[in-house]
């Protein structure tokens, strides 16, 4: 286990989040950046069902031990990147290939305000098709989207919410 502040997705609500977007066609081929990625086992799965590239982005030491194990374990050292930063830095830069899904699990303590910031900074580094994904507590509030991003609903799963957006298009208002 990664450590006491990790709380993992549930099989429940992975297999459903992943059904929907390998539904929509957005998993194979994709460059995923799973966000707050605790063991990695969200995006992982993203590259068992064919996702080109994944970006596993932690800020915990052990967590980030957890994530290069599972990864090495899987199989997927050569298409999954492990980073060991904070969501908030990490989203600061704009990534040179652009994320056709982004997939964000912060803890549910964390404070909406800095959900609101890292989703807006991620904003730059989406592609024109990308899909956005936020995991939160189903007492939590619908995501605060930035301007770049368009709400497409959600789903609750017992205590857990997730939340849908795409990338807005050029000249879409």
């Amino acid at each position: 286990m990664p450590g006491a502040g990790t709380r993992p997705t549930s099989d429940r609500v992975r297999e459903a989040l992943f059904s929907r977007l390998e539904h929509q066609g957005i998993v194979v081929g994709a460059n995923v950046l799973d966000l707050y990625a605790g063991s990695g086992a969200v995006g992982l799965e993203a590259a068992s069902r064919g996702a080109d590239k994944v970006t596993l982005v932690e800020s915990s030491k052990d967590a980030v031990e957890v994530c290069r194990r599972n990864t090495v374990n899987l199989g997927f050292a050569d298409q999954v990147r492990i980073v060991h930063a904070k969501a908030e830095q990490f989203v600061k830069q704009v990534s040179p290939e652009p994320w056709d899904l982004v997939l964000l699990d912060p803890p549910y303590d964390l404070d909406d305000t800095e959900v609101a910031t890292v989703l807006a900074g991620l904003v730059p580094s989406l592609a024109a098709h990308a899909i956005v994904v936020v995991e939160r507590s189903s007492r939590s509030p619908e995501p605060v989207w930035p301007a770049g991003l368009v709400p497409l609903g959600g789903r609750t799963y017992g205590e857990t919410a997730v939340w849908f957006a795409r990338a807005r298009t050029p000249g879409e208002d």
